[in-house]
């Protein structure tokens, strides 16, 4: 899916992500006169994982008086992230970049200060009568995308709050790249907020995920 334009805040992120793959076969050849070879060496561990990015350090929170962005809910942002309002973001002019789904951007969270090519931007939308706002809403905002690809979702914790998460791909034909995404939903008194982490590309994607998982336990309603 091709990557919004920043929201008069930030630069654009769209790069690629370029996979790797590797095979490599090997063969014996079994010599009967030839005397017994010595004990064959233990063979060697698999490699382990990678390690996850490191917990983020919590560096003060959005959303209350006082702070960048006023939204219906609170949360703890990570050390260096910086948060600007999205300006006018009801202006019919600037609708393509400010308005997703039934969902109105507020906030981005830029995290070049904090040495990544990435966003958090939180999103709103109004009041529904819908059994699910939070689901509802989540699923719209992701179909409004173009090039999503194994969008799925699961219900989970926002700090005390009940939400909706969904992790997808998002392709762009113009450049054939494809980059992980994720957001999560939570319905509030004053409607649905969604906090959705973008990225230049998977790996970056992955180094900011300790900034969202901040952000998604801390949640508080205001």
């Amino acid at each position: 899916m091709p990557e919004r334009a920043p929201l008069r805040t930030t630069v654009p992120a769209a790069l690629a992500l370029l996979a790797a793959g590797l095979l490599t076969a090997c063969g014996t050849q079994q010599e009967p006169a030839a005397p017994p070879a010595p004990p064959a060496a233990a063979p060697a561990k698999p490699s382990a994982a990678a390690p996850k990015a490191a917990a983020a350090v919590p560096a003060g929170s959005l959303g209350g008086p006082g702070t960048a962005c006023a939204l219906p809910v609170s949360f703890t942002l990570a050390q260096g992230w910086a948060p600007n309002a999205v300006k006018d973001p009801e202006n019919p002019e600037f609708a393509a970049l400010t308005r997703q789904g039934p969902a109105v951007a507020r906030c981005e969270v830029d995290a070049k200060p904090a040495g990544n090519i990435g966003y958090l931007r939180v999103w709103t939308a109004p009041k529904s009568a819908a059994k699910d706002p939070a689901r509802t809403v989540l699923e719209a905002f992701v179909k409004a995308e173009t090039g999503v690809k194994g969008a799925a979702y699961r219900d989970v914790r926002a700090g005390s709050l009940a939400a909706v998460e969904v992790t997808y791909t998002v392709h762009s034909e113009a450049l054939d790249e494809t980059k992980p995404e994720r957001a999560f939903a939570v319905e509030t008194p004053k409607g649905t907020v969604v906090v959705h982490l973008g990225g230049l590309d998977a790996e970056e994607h992955t180094a900011m995920l300790p900034a969202y998982e901040l952000a998604r336990s801390t949640v508080k309603p205001l």
